[in-house]
């Protein structure tokens, strides 16, 4: 009797998964990497983003253009930011785009990156990273993309810039695992008027396949045309600090650092 008990305990052991891992080293032993990124510089990350960031101790990174007012205006609580975790990173100078893409009714002629050269564009790129260090005082951060835009007269201008970057992010939408993730062009997904249902099948899917989950989002409770709801965002927020065992969420100059580490093993 007591040999078939054993029996059956040996046999049903397996459906514990206990032999099953629960993370990835790349990933800091936790199931998959969720980074949180804001673009363009603009009021409500400050207003709006930061605190409900702080209110849950996650870290973000914000894709800052130089040029921008609430740069100026605002010096003293983006460096703040920086100092309390959060990533400035790099969303160029100026923010050119390229005007003859459809859909580019919004690009000024002085902005338009068909009429740029590569040496202006990557002249503008470094300038900005200048621009940041001196508010954040920092050397490494990473770049994203105005409007997803990667080549100036079908050459590609990066490059030339990948020693200046732990690496760029995209706009292509994507889960991937370390190995897979191309550092010249980090997928991601650009959110606007999405259900936190959405955003948060989004991480489980992450964490079932062990891959990399990039958020891309504008405003949030307002202040861009590319908006998401702040309790939608809220709730995003809260389903990731819930589950912050099981999931590491960093700025992106982080997560982009250890995914080069894992790429060069």
């Amino acid at each position: 009797m007591i040999q078939i008990v054993l029996f059956l305990l040996l046999l049903g052991s397996p459906e514990r998964h206990d032999h099953l891992p629960s993370g990835t080293p790349e990933w800091h032993n936790k199931q998959c990497a969720v980074v949180l990124t804001y673009d363009d510089a603009i009021d409500v990350d400050l207003d709006n983003v930061l605190p409900a960031l702080d209110s849950v101790g996650l870290k973000g990174t914000f894709y800052i253009i130089g040029s921008s007012s609430v740069v100026s205006k605002r010096l003293n609580e983006w460096r703040a930011a920086a100092a309390e975790g959060h990533e400035l990173g790099n969303h160029a100078l100026f923010h050119p785009c390229d005007g003859t893409l459809p859909g580019r009714g919004f690009v000024r002629p002085d902005n338009d990156l068909s009429k740029y050269t590569t040496t202006r564009a990557i002249g503008e790129i470094r300038a900005n990273n200048t621009l940041l260090k001196a508010i954040d005082g920092k050397d490494r951060r990473t770049f994203a993309y105005p409007c997803g835009d990667r080549t100036i007269g079908g050459t590609y201008f990066y490059p030339e810039l990948r020693q200046d970057f732990a690496g760029a992010r995209g706009v292509t939408g994507g889960l991937q695992t370390a190995s897979q993730v191309d550092l010249d062009n980090i997928d991601c997904y650009a959110i606007q008027d999405r259900s936190a249902d959405y955003m948060i099948d989004l991480v489980k899917k992450a964490q079932a396949s062990h891959t990399l989950l990039v958020f891309l989002f504008h405003g949030v409770g307002g202040g861009h045309n590319i908006n998401e709801g702040r309790g939608e965002h809220s709730a995003l927020l809260h389903y990731l600090k819930e589950h912050e065992s099981e999931i590491w969420v960093a700025p992106m100059v982080e997560v982009a650092e250890s995914i080069r580490q894992t790429q060069r093993k």
